[in-house]
């Protein structure tokens, strides 16, 4: 599968050249259209007040979210003009409140084959960043590729770690990811602290190594030890070890009145991410 039609995200100007950079690059080289949204989000949650006031701060709440939106949409528009010429794009501009946020947001991932978006947590991100990356994965069911503020090195990473675990989400995420590990130097599949039970004891890892290799990838599996408290501070180190350009997981939730919330692996990793995280549920 190629991608075709890219999708990024802007809740606000700060934080959104990276990952519009980013997309840009991937949309030229792949010869796909870019559409790029700006979001205002209504985040007032309005509820016992006093008599005629709720109306007042609805009013007040979604004039600074439709400021918001202007602001977002020109920040796309300079940063998208100031690519190569050879882009494709369009952006569009839309007023939410924060409850609906969700049913925006997937409404247009689900036409995307691949969304880009800015990293969810940080001192410049808010609630609603965390809330449109799960409504891309989740609701929208498309693979996001996160980006840090350092931004993307190549729209061709030369060496990407693959973090496998058996799971259903770590294959869609390596399937989805096809169209880079392909084009990569080195794909290494990495397996911390596999099971001694199971279908890949004798194995770890070796399925996914033959099913990319057949696919034409450069493929290896490397086996770690669970040497830190946690998988991801494992992976982290083997990232900056083997100076990896970006990593391709399962992103794993769990549900919480009909809302995905991404759960500890997938935030530890993103909290802490230094290179372009592709996610995929």
């Amino acid at each position: 599968m190629a991608y075709k039609s890219l999708l990024t995200i802007a809740a606000s100007p700060e934080g959104l050249l990276a990952p519009v950079s980013a997309a840009a690059q991937i949309a030229v080289r792949t010869d796909a259209h870019l559409d790029a949204l700006a979001l205002g989000v209504d985040r007032t949650q309005v509820g016992y007040s006093y008599v005629g006031s709720g109306a007042v701060m609805i009013a007040a709440a979604m004039d600074r979210a439709e400021a918001e939106a202007r602001e977002a949409e020109a920040a796309l528009n300079a940063a998208l003009g100031s690519q190569s010429p050879d882009l494709r794009y369009g952006v569009e501009s839309v007023v939410t409140q924060l409850g609906a946020l969700t049913d925006v947001v997937a409404a247009r991932a689900r036409y995307a084959d691949l969304v880009v978006l800015p990293l969810p947590y940080g001192k410049t991100r808010g609630v609603e960043d965390e809330a449109l990356t799960e409504a891309a994965l989740f609701e929208g069911m498309a693979p996001v590729l996160v980006v840090p503020e350092a931004g993307m090195k190549s729209s061709d990473p030369r060496r990407i770690v693959v973090a496998w675990n058996q799971s259903r989400e770590a294959l869609v995420a390596a399937r989805r990811s096809m169209p880079f590990l392909r084009r990569a130097e080195n794909v290494q599949i990495v397996v911390i602290d596999p099971p001694s039970h199971g279908p890949e004891r004798s194995d770890p890892g070796g399925l996914l190594c033959q099913y990319l290799v057949r696919h034409g990838v450069r493929a290896e599996v490397t086996v770690l030890a669970k040497s830190l408290p946690r998988v991801s501070d494992v992976l982290a180190r083997h990232l900056r070890d083997v100076d990896a350009e970006m990593l391709v997981m399962g992103a794993y939730g769990h549900s919480r009145f009909r809302e995905a919330i991404m759960g500890g692996a997938t935030r530890d990793m993103l909290e802490g991410a230094q290179i372009p995280v592709f996610l995929a549920h």
